[in-house]
């Protein structure tokens, strides 16, 4: 049935759904996962340079772009946790599974990547968004329903145009 599956994945606790769904199918079909953790700049749960707080903490233009590098590290940093902590509870349910985080515009990227990898399906998490919150913020799932070379099994979440809490890591 499906042989490559390519999980979008990301520190929430529609992410841990998505995941959970994927393992599952994993272990039912014997399929492999790739799990994909995208960093975007564009999301708003990251960097926010207009905070009080941000502008506060440096003096120099040297300062704004070492404390930047620093929140940018941190950032990668948690999603190799993140991305560690889920195939490690994978492979206890004895799946393989890989792993990959990249920079850049989710939607785009988890349909190139779908389509280097030659995965059969793609998993990811849907907010539930529409109207103009879903025009404002974005559809990663709409896109990605659209623009995919595979099938794309979308796993709702909750209703809401608000960033979700993330999930800890245990």
């Amino acid at each position: 049935m499906f042989n490559k599956i390519l999980v979008a994945v990301n520190n929430t606790e529609v992410g841990k759904q998505v995941f959970e769904k994927a393992v599952s199918l994993a272990v039912a079909t014997n399929a492999e996962l790739l799990l994909l953790h995208v960093v975007s700049p564009f999301d708003e749960d990251y960097l926010n340079p207009d905070s009080i707080e941000t502008r506060s903490s440096y003096k120099t233009p040297t300062d704004a772009v070492e404390y930047y590098i620093g929140q940018w590290n941190t950032l990668k940093q948690e999603g190799i946790d993140f991305l560690t902590l889920l195939t490690n509870q994978a492979i206890a349910k004895g799946v393989t599974v890989d792993f990959t985080q990249e920079l850049g515009e989710p939607s785009r990227l988890i349909c190139e990547i779908a389509r280097s990898w030659n995965a059969d399906l793609i998993i990811l998490g849907r907010r539930g968004l529409h109207g103009l919150s879903e025009f404002l913020l974005g559809s990663v799932s709409n896109y990605v329903l659209h623009h995919a070379p595979c099938s794309v099994l979308t796993v709702q979440g909750i209703s809401t145009a608000t960033p979700e809490t993330p999930m800890t890591l245990k």
